[in-house]
């Protein structure tokens, strides 16, 4: 027979290696199928479809706590120049013009400086003299309360407002903010 070492005609101490042989097919199968990529594709649509509002919402909310910080600063603003020149200013340029901003801001629902709305000052009251009447009945003087002189008027710029028409989250038109 032959070597008792030998199995086959092949020493059995030897490693014997055996390499497959790769077939090559023209349709690899190492990419995703059509079915798992529109399984991918519905997913990705429904989680945008969900997320887009919630962020057009974010955005909204967004530009109305910056119109109310400007509102807020415009009438704080408006409040130091009436203390400081005894009317209120004539213009929203005036303001930026005295410095007492530094640039005027926009209109976070307009997007341009130039829409903001301005309200006059009330018509003082009549006066009915140096006294007055209490609730009691009782006459007590009142003293009238005279800003420091100015030579111009009593300005036109009371109140500002934004120049959209748009409602607002809570349901108010911006321009009554």
């Amino acid at each position: 027979m032959g070597n008792p070492n030998t199995m086959n005609g092949k020493l059995m101490g030897d490693t014997v290696r055996v390499t497959a042989k790769r077939r090559i097919f023209p349709f690899d199968k190492r990419g995703f199928t059509l079915i798992e990529l529109m399984i991918v594709i519905t997913i990705v649509g429904i989680l945008a479809s969900i997320a887009v509002p919630n962020y057009q919402v974010g955005i909204i909310k967004a530009k109305e706590a910056v119109l109310r910080e400007d509102l807020y600063n415009f009438r704080s603003v408006i409040d130091q120049f009436r203390a400081d020149q005894g009317k209120y200013p004539d213009s929203i340029a005036e303001l930026k013009d005295k410095n007492y901003l530094r640039d005027i801001p926009k209109d976070p629902i307009t997007g341009t400086t130039d829409s903001w709305v301005t309200s006059p000052p009330p018509d003082p009251p009549a006066s009915t003299g140096a006294s007055g009447t209490t609730a009691s009945g009782s006459s007590t003087p009142v003293s009238p309360v005279t800003p420091p002189a100015s030579d111009a008027g009593p300005g036109n710029v009371y109140d500002v407002h934004s120049g959209s028409n748009r409602i607002a989250s809570n349901g108010t038109p911006y321009n009554e903010w």
